[in-house]
């Protein structure tokens, strides 16, 4: 008879180590993967969620939409707002005029830290908006129009 090992407190273990690495590594910005972990740990997919919620918990880390997760650092400001609000706001910061050529989906993934399916996702939404004329496959994305700034109380 094959002798398992007891899960319970796995991902509390899991949690303590990751915990470890943030904290020697203060360049840290995201945590590793739910796969890396499975795979590091061999673990399962629940498992490697619940360590997760335990960072979350202890405020060491947060789920970001659309990306990994992140290292939450005491006095670190972090953009939250949805990544299509921060991709339009290039549109201003950058002076892009209606018309002009937009960055490349592969350019703001790089940008951005994020995969070119989550920056199309983001691209679509500015499409249906009206901000950007759709670009497809070999086609230069381009401003259609410009978005207003809002006003920050």
């Amino acid at each position: 008879m094959s002798q398992q090992v007891n899960p319970r407190g796995t991902f509390l273990k899991i949690a303590d180590s990751v915990k470890r690495q943030i904290e020697s590594d203060p360049d840290m910005t995201e945590l590793p993967s739910l796969t890396e972990v499975m795979h590091q740990y061999k673990v399962s997919r629940g498992v490697a969620l619940r360590a997760f919620g335990v960072l979350r918990q202890e405020g060491v880390a947060e789920p970001a939409p659309g990306e990994r997760w992140r290292v939450v650092r005491a006095g670190v400001r972090v953009d939250r707002r949805p990544l299509d609000q921060r991709v339009a706001e290039i549109i201003t910061n950058e002076g892009l005029g209606v018309g002009e050529a937009f960055p490349s989906a592969a350019a703001l993934a790089e940008r951005f830290g994020v995969s070119r399916p989550t920056v199309t996702k983001a691209l679509e939404k500015l499409e249906a908006a009206g901000v950007l004329a759709g670009g497809g496959q070999g086609k230069v994305r381009t401003v259609r129009a410009v978005p207003a700034r809002e006003g920050r109380s």
